[in-house]
């Protein structure tokens, strides 16, 4: 079962949280929140025109909108459906990039490094005040995008 965020252009446009507080606030509650792990999707209606070659992710307003929900839930991508592709087009959302027709999307390398390691950190510190068990999970969330983890780092971090 997926949790679907409705994003349409007036929310997208006035910077308006709401559709996405709507579906979050209510699984911040410690029962709920450990089954919607990995189950939530963004359904995002931009119109554009048909000569209009960008991706969704290249689209300034629509990025900027993910913007003020990342600084809001930084932890979100825990909460992503990864299999339905949530978790890359939420990183491409806020790491630069370029997109190739023929490759797919290729992130700044650095910048990925950059947000991958801050997740890293931020998620980590998250899990722990909800008291989740999730180093594995987040182990499989870097490697989709094309990171390892040592579990060194693991115990740095919960030292």
């Amino acid at each position: 079962m997926s949790l679907t965020i409705a994003l349409l252009p007036d929310s997208i446009h006035s910077l308006d949280l709401t559709p996405a507080l709507v579906a979050i606030e209510p699984l911040l509650e410690k029962e709920l929140l450990e089954p919607q792990t990995q189950q939530l999707q963004f359904q995002i209606d931009y119109p554009r025109a048909p000569e209009d070659p960008r991706e969704l992710s290249e689209i300034p307003e629509i990025r900027l909108w993910f913007i003020r929900l990342d600084s809001l839930y930084p932890w979100l991508p825990f909460l992503l459906d990864w299999k339905a592709g949530e978790l890359v087009r939420y990183t491409a959302m806020l790491v630069p990039h370029q997109f190739h027709p023929k490759d797919g999307i290729q992130f700044n390398p650095e910048a990925l490094e950059i947000f991958v390691m801050q997740k890293v950190f931020v998620i980590t510190a998250w899990l722990k005040h909800q008291k989740i068990e999730g180093k594995s999970r987040l182990k499989s969330m870097t490697q989709m995008l094309g990171y390892e983890l040592d579990d060194g780092l693991f115990d740095v971090l919960n030292r």
